[in-house]
């Protein structure tokens, strides 16, 4: 009876080991949890805060970092209006993948704080989801009005860029013409760039849509964001490219789901057919 008592009134810890282990977990154990949970925090290898998206953050990892595009310098500059309705509107008009919402005077507020070189800066080089110029074929200077369009209509108070004056040589070059006139092998040779210039005109004009694609569909189709079909992505688009080429075209040119109509873009019904058929065949 009396070993019994005893017994009952004893504790789980009999022997020297389990009062080793009981030491360990009690107090060893816990001091490298939190060290484990220390270096986990201050280490690289995590996903950035609020990168929630793997696929993107990827993307944005691999993305290339230089492009050579053919502009054509002597076009007029397009307004800030023209070039969010062209480039910005598919993400910033609903407030996608982070993008602060057009018109959204509390999301815009900490940004307008920063100044317009600042987020002008931001807009050229890329931010979070945003790549550079918004992955867009536009000057800096259009690009500066596109940011001052946005910021503006949040309540921002920015002056509109304006492009730099002309060249003032010209008027000295009219007397050095009068002095010397112009043998006429002069004249052959300044229109012997017209035919480089009209093949690059041919070359943009083949390659339509993929190049409104990096425009305008890259920035959501590249990673798949708001549940945009991703680019190549085969068993994404067996279903869509079953429907055909045409019920595509009519989706892309009227929205779907996130996308605004003609994906914020001012193509072409044609432009915008040959963008879907570049996402088709790199999908097939």
């Amino acid at each position: 009876m009396s070993d019994h008592a005893h017994e009952h009134h004893t504790g789980p810890i009999k022997t020297p080991a389990q009062l080793l282990w009981t030491s360990f977990f009690a107090f060893v154990a816990p001091v490298f949890i939190i060290i484990g949970l220390v270096y986990y925090v201050t280490s690289g290898d995590k996903p950035a805060a609020g990168a929630v998206d793997q696929e993107l953050a990827t993307a944005q990892r691999i993305q290339r970092v230089g492009t050579v595009e053919l502009r054509d310098a002597n076009r007029p500059l397009q307004s800030g209006e023209a070039v969010y309705a062209a480039q910005c509107v598919a993400c910033h008009g609903a407030g996608l993948a982070g993008a602060p919402k057009f018109g959204d005077a509390g999301a815009w507020a900490a940004r307008i704080a920063t100044g317009y070189e600042a987020l002008l800066n931001s807009a050229l080089k890329g931010k979070g989801a945003m790549g550079a110029q918004a992955g867009g074929a536009f000057t800096d200077i259009e690009i500066g009005r596109a940011v001052v369009h946005l910021a503006n209509a949040a309540g921002g108070k920015f002056e509109v860029p304006q492009a730099p004056a002309a060249a003032a040589p010209v008027a000295e070059a009219a007397p050095a013409a009068a002095a010397a006139p112009a043998p006429a092998p002069a004249v052959v040779a300044a229109a012997a760039p017209a035919a480089p210039a009209a093949a690059a005109s041919a070359t943009v004009a083949a390659g339509t849509g993929e190049a409104l694609y990096k425009q305008s569909c890259t920035v959501c189709h590249a990673a798949g964001v708001a549940g945009a079909p991703k680019s190549g992505d085969k068993a994404a688009w067996a279903p869509r490219i079953a429907q055909g080429i045409d019920a595509l075209t009519a989706s892309a040119i009227k929205g779907k789901g996130a996308m605004p109509p003609k994906g914020g873009s001012a193509a072409s019904d044609a432009d915008i057919r040959a963008a879907v058929q570049f996402m088709v065949d790199a999908a097939k």
